[in-house]
């Protein structure tokens, strides 16, 4: 463990962590809020709507992670000219934020559907018979409802989420993957501890996460 008594290669490893936690943080949001108008999309009255949203979720489900950064990277950035900084390491970070949403917002519009198929037709109907319109049934009687039940697979999503975004760094930014690795070719000596510190970082942080997502879920479940 001497490897981490340099104040050079702790501070690589928290600038590691620090870019995975605002990756995850930033990439949740957007995913949850792509999700939730994916899900609206699925089970609009509207078929052009109910189209985009499948091809939108059998697109990026079935698409790698890897790619998708790629394309955020090369196309978006080199051939298309889009930035978002032209500091580099935060522009990486936003095309990172980029094609972790979309790829997210898939799942997320997929556990929030199932979620929505929970909840009796005969709400949705009775709303309907006292003249509220799509818009308002879904945002205040199916939505809350959907959303208590579909707490544990949002957190095994966000979970998978946060994982994912070492990914990113195949396009450069400095995360996680990347300062162990940065670490492991300065300390070649040191490879067994390098990776039990970095692994033993993501068990210590997402594992009550989980916890917490299980005791969230048991705690709003709709009882029936």
């Amino acid at each position: 463990m001497d490897v981490f008594s340099d104040p050079y290669n702790v501070d690589v490893y928290v600038t590691g962590f620090l870019w995975i936690l605002k990756l995850t943080a930033a990439s949740t949001v957007g995913a949850l809020v792509l999700g939730v108008l994916l899900a609206a999309m699925r089970v609009s009255p509207v078929p052009v709507l109910r189209g985009f949203g499948a091809a939108w979720v059998n697109t990026f489900r079935n698409t790698p992670l890897t790619l998708i950064i790629f394309f955020c990277y090369f196309g978006l950035f080199s051939t298309l000219g889009f930035s978002v900084s032209d500091e580099i390491d935060l522009n990486n970070y936003w095309l990172g934020v980029i094609g972790l949403s979309v790829y997210t917002a898939a799942f997320v519009c997929e556990a929030i559907r199932s979620g929505i198929n929970t909840v009796p037709a005969g709400q949705a109907e009775a709303a309907r018979a006292i003249g509220m319109s799509f818009r308002q049934t879904l945002t205040m009687i199916i939505l809350p409802q959907a959303g208590r039940a579909v707490i544990a697979p949002l957190g095994s999503i966000f979970i998978a989420l946060s994982k994912n975004a070492t990914i990113v760094g195949t396009i450069g930014l400095m995360e996680s993957s990347n300062a162990m690795k940065e670490l492991i070719n300065a300390n070649g000596d040191a490879v067994i501890p390098i990776f039990l510190v970095f692994a033993g970082t993501f068990a210590a942080v997402l594992i009550p996460v989980g916890y917490g997502f299980s005791w969230l879920a048991n705690r709003l479940a709709v009882k029936r």
